[in-house]
């Protein structure tokens, strides 16, 4: 079963039984990959522990959790854990991004009260694909193209080589009741018309094999970022100065690199991720290759960025 075939399987501790916990919603993919951790993980040895994490953002999402709990334990989960997360509608971050942060944050802290090893989410290569769809039409760049990063931190994502139909169709054989939510058919969200809408009319008109092409795409540009990111490492290194970055030897560094380079000097003065901009990074990259006396450029934080003595500071702006 393609679902089993893919599930991640961690290097055996060699001591206490290692833990495994699956973030489960209830869905076809998460339910199948429940299923499959326990199929697989028992044969490995592994205590394997079902969390479902209740947003609290739907009428009965606290019966919801309870239906999830029932169909882990039913299918043979060592223990079940229910979270009940607060989600910051006020945080500025659109009510996906925000019920995401808050979910993967306590999934953070029921990790470190298991002592897990691994978190396992239920993403798909359909998830990939539309992911790597997003990231094009907003122009986000390279990073975002790269998708969904099959592990990070606690987490790994074991299924982002199998299709959502195979989760679906695992769970009719095992006969699991499947949650459709309706967060999921909603077309007042970007994700669900890329879903329903946009990649049904070029698998039409381009041919099938979109899906897999997408994501594809993602774990190519996901080396290219890797080693990039390796050199713009060894380049912030090479130009960092005290108080801020050599112009000089910042001007020699390939473009790819040196906006890069300016881009994580922003973020580590404490330039805001979400808010800065390539336009900022090129206008900051001005004041080194097109230098023509402007004073300064002012960034996200609020932080200023300026040449002073052959050297590009990035400093915080006094409020008021």
């Amino acid at each position: 079963m393609p679902v089993r075939r893919t599930l991640v399987r961690p290097e055996a501790s060699g001591g206490d039984r290692e833990t495994v916990a699956v973030a489960c919603s209830g869905g076809a993919d998460s339910l199948a990959l429940a299923s499959a951790t326990v199929f697989e993980g028992h044969k490995l040895g592994l205590r394997v522990v079902g969390v479902t994490v209740d947003h609290g953002l739907q009428p009965g999402s606290a019966d919801q959790a309870d239906r999830v709990v029932a169909q882990l334990a039913a299918m043979g989960v060592d223990e079940t854990l229910t979270a009940r997360v607060e989600v910051d509608a006020a945080s500025g971050l659109g009510p996906e991004a925000a019920a995401r942060e808050a979910r993967y944050a306590v999934l953070e802290q029921v990790a470190e009260h298991l002592g897990a090893r691994h978190v396992l989410l239920g993403h798909t290569l359909d998830d990939q694909a539309e992911t790597v769809l997003l990231g094009l039409t907003r122009g986000s760049g390279g990073r975002s193209l790269q998708g969904m990063r099959p592990a990070f931190g606690v987490f790994a994502r074991p299924l982002l080589g199998v299709r959502r139909a195979d989760t679906v169709t695992a769970c009719l054989v095992e006969g699991l009741e499947a949650w459709d939510d309706p967060h999921n058919s909603d077309p007042g969200y970007t994700r669900v018309r890329v879903r329903e809408r946009v990649l049904p009319v070029l698998e039409d008109e381009l041919g099938p094999g979109i899906a897999e092409a997408l994501a594809r795409t993602a774990d190519q540009l996901r080396d290219d970022t890797a080693l990039l990111d390796v050199l713009t490492d060894r380049a912030l290194a090479h130009v960092r100065r005290d108080g801020g970055l050599h112009l000089e030897t910042l001007r020699d560094e390939p473009p790819s690199i040196r906006h890069r380079v300016l881009r994580r000097a922003a973020l580590d003065a404490g330039a805001p991720p979400s808010e800065l901009t390539r336009e900022h990074v090129l206008a900051v990259d001005e004041l080194i290759v097109g230098w023509r006396g402007q004073k300064w450029i002012d960034l996200p934080g609020p932080l200023r960025a300026l040449r002073r003595d052959g050297v590009l500071e990035i400093v915080c702006v006094p409020l008021g």
